[in-house]
């Protein structure tokens, strides 16, 4: 059995960004599996993350994410398709809601596919802040 193309690939996400943004779990659930799972990269046991596996983990998680940050921006968005899997890298910049304290991320996430739809959102951050402060650094 043949998974989705490239293009059917994008258009799965491009319809999944539009939903995950509008917080529209219906419109979710119309592009990913009933068994559709996301795994964070952050959760409330360090070093693990969390997965959402439910409409209401999802709903919980918007509400959550809500409360945390009064701003977030994806930029720098690219895919990159692999035989079994689509890579999405970016650049993830948001404020904490309770201190006005910002954050930069760089991040990647692995997308799964199944029957036409997507699967699994494997997410992946790390600070960039000693990346900057590295390119800053004058050449010895």
């Amino acid at each position: 059995m043949r998974g989705p193309t490239n293009n059917e690939r994008e258009a799965l996400l491009a319809a999944f960004a539009k939903a995950l943004f509008a917080k529209d779990i219906e419109a979710i659930y119309r592009v990913v599996t009933p068994d559709f799972i996301w795994s964070l990269p952050i959760g409330p046991t360090v070093p693990f993350g969390r997965q959402l596996a439910s409409r209401e983990d999802l709903k919980a998680y918007f509400d959550e994410r809500d409360r945390l940050y009064s701003a977030m921006r994806f930029h720098d968005t690219v895919f990159h398709h692999a035989p079994e899997v689509t890579l999405m890298t970016f650049r993830v910049c948001g404020t904490f809601r309770a201190t006005d304290a910002t954050f930069e991320a760089l991040g990647m996430e692995r997308y799964v596919f199944r029957d036409g739809r997507i699967a699994l959102k494997d997410a992946y951050w790390k600070q960039v802040a000693d990346e900057r402060r590295l390119a800053g650094a004058s050449k010895e």
